[in-house]
């Protein structure tokens, strides 16, 4: 199968970061970042910036101090740098008291969660050099060093730690307690009493995380990214949404699928304002993280853009990182003053429709990937293909699609979202099922007309 730059992929993501990618310095990495990897719903977080919660976005950067919550209908995944993650469900608050990085390189995760129900699934690589990853609940204290997949509850009276892989030591007020796999440890709040049981009851939300891990794990599958950099995050996403292909004159570079005429890697995102590091561009496509992070964009006369790797891991500091760009193409530049979050720009994004046969998802060719859930398509790059022919692609939508997550909150990505644009509910898929409404309505454009601040 080729691609928009009529060639075929003759490298894996895997194979070239692996050659290209250089382990950036200790200094560089001082300021730790995580990803917000997935949003989904009502989904707030508050940056420790003294404007408490704002309006969470996918692949916003999470940073020590920063909370998450998640509304009765939100969901949202946070993924480490060793491709590690924490998942939570609706009406839940986490909080990363630790992002660390300790003098031998061991990178320190501590995350408590406050209320709710969070999925943690830790997975250092061969070369952590020590990582650790603990989750603080009540007065309780969890640190991983070896593989572990478990769902933890905080309830007001009660909480509870379900083991699905691994094992995991849990120290507090009720001692030491060691929970195996198959297992769940149950914390009366009031008594510190503790009970180890074998009868782990199914929660509603383990097929979506489990959906969600299936997904990171096929297609990092040949993936040993700790083998020879830190920065696994991302990688998923970037081999699911497009591919790499060596173009003469060029080199190997990276497109996304739906990639077609007009369209620009700075078309969807926003301005996020960080006190210390100034602004810096948070990308609303699905695969939108590495890419403005480390690397450059390039643009082909007659191919479109493309991503190329190389130069060093650019953290909060994200400006435009661009080659030659076509005649009269100016990137967005950041907002003069210090609004909090700055939406900008516009452009196409996948659609449904709900008829008599179910739901049915509108890939327009120049959307590159926006709107298309996590793994809803098995070879994404034939539809792609198939919407470079006819300038779009359309598909049934699987009822069970709801299960990696449906759509992102981006803003735009709905005309009735939240202050941005008008009329029209949130269409795509809720935990629940399928909600009606389609991705859009009426009024207000992608971005609801233009740029939207939210303070």
């Amino acid at each position: 199968m080729r691609n928009r730059f009529g060639v075929l992929p003759v490298l894996s993501l895997t194979a070239l970061i692996s050659i290209l990618l250089v382990i950036p310095s200790l200094a560089d990495s001082q300021a730790r970042i995580v990803r917000l990897s997935q949003v989904d719903g009502s989904v707030e977080v508050d940056r420790n910036m003294g404007k408490g919660f704002e309006k969470a976005f996918l692949n916003l950067p999470i940073t020590q101090g920063m909370k998450l919550k998640t509304g009765f209908d939100g969901r949202a995944e946070v993924e480490f740098e060793d491709g590690s993650a924490i998942r939570i469900t609706p009406d839940t608050v986490i909080s990363f008291t630790d992002l660390s990085l300790r003098d031998s390189g061991a990178k320190i995760s501590t995350v408590n969660l406050q209320e709710g129900t969070a999925y943690v699934n830790f997975q250092p690589g061969k070369s952590s050099k020590g990582d650790l990853l603990t989750l603080t609940f009540a007065k309780q204290r969890m640190t991983l060093t070896e593989p572990a997949h478990l769902r933890a509850q905080m309830a007001d009276a009660q909480a509870s730690v379900a083991v699905f892989k691994g094992q995991v030591q849990i120290t507090g007020s009720a001692g030491e307690v060691a929970v195996e796999k198959n297992k769940v440890a149950t914390f009366n709040l009031a008594t510190d009493h503790y009970e180890v049981a074998k009868n782990l009851e199914i929660d509603p939300y383990d097929e979506w995380d489990k959906a969600q891990a299936q997904y990171h794990d096929r297609y990092t599958a040949d993936n040993d990214y700790s083998s020879y950099s830190p920065y696994a995050y991302g990688a998923s996403d970037m081999n699911y949404y497009g591919s790499f292909s060596n173009l003469p004159g060029y080199g190997m570079l990276w497109q996304p699928y739906f990639a077609g005429a007009g369209w620009d890697p700075y078309m969807n995102g926003l301005w996020a304002y960080d006190p210390i590091y100034g602004y810096g561009w948070v990308s609303g496509y699905p695969w939108g993280w590495t890419p403005y992070h480390y690397g450059s964009w390039i643009y082909v006369p007659s191919y479109g853009w493309g991503w190329q790797p190389g130069g060093s891991w650019a953290g909060l500091n994200t400006q435009p990182r661009i080659g030659n760009g076509p005649t009269g193409w100016v990137p967005p530049k950041p907002p003069a003053t210090g609004t909090s979050m700055v939406a900008v720009r516009g452009g196409s994004f996948a659609t449904t429709t709900n008829g008599f046969w179910g739901p049915k998802m509108t890939i327009p060719a120049n959307s590159a990937g926006l709107g298309v859930p996590r793994g809803i398509v098995r070879n994404l790059g034939s539809f792609s293909d198939r919407a470079g022919l006819h300038g779009a692609a359309s598909m049934r939508m699987p009822i069970s699609s709801a299960g990696y997550g449906g759509f992102s909150s981006f803003p735009g990505m709905t005309s009735g979202s939240r202050g941005i644009g008008s009329g029209g509910r949130t269409g795509g898929f809720s935990p629940r099922g399928v909600s009606g409404g389609g991705m859009h309505s009426s009024g207000g454009g992608h971005m609801g007309g233009g740029g939207v601040s939210h303070h």
